[in-house]
């Protein structure tokens, strides 16, 4: 059964933040790196995830390349990213936004944040 709500993060405990913020509301499932994440979406384009967390700088593919395909798939571009950095300068959020992201969240983040910036975004 494919997920809910889709995290990638190459930091484990990030990951598994994500994931114990999210699990009372949503079936998460986390990948360590953007070119994962991709493959993931690939595999359930025809019943995608809700939303997606990326993180701005992951290995094999970031968080920017792997919203760049989100938009431009038709069958995944209506999902809801929010893009998840340690980098929360201006430019940085800007960015995001430009892109096409729906939201942007700084590290470190609080679980409760992280669940109502997600129910806000898919609302």
């Amino acid at each position: 059964m494919p997920a809910d709500i889709l995290a990638a993060d190459d930091d484990e405990d990030i990951r598994e933040m994500i994931r114990l913020s999210l699990r009372e509301e949503f079936e998460v499932k986390t990948v360590e790196n953007g070119e994962k994440a991709w493959e993931y979406l690939a595999a359930y384009s025809d019943s995608p995830p809700k939303a997606v967390i990326l993180d701005v700088m992951m290995p094999e593919a970031d968080g920017f390349s792997v919203l760049d395909r989100i938009r431009e798939h038709g069958k995944t571009q209506e999902i809801a990213v929010i893009m998840l950095t340690s980098r929360s300068r201006e430019e940085d959020i800007v960015r995001a936004l430009e892109a096409g992201a729906d939201d942007f969240l700084a590290k470190p983040f609080n679980k409760s944040e992280l669940a109502g910036r997600v129910q806000q975004t898919l609302e």
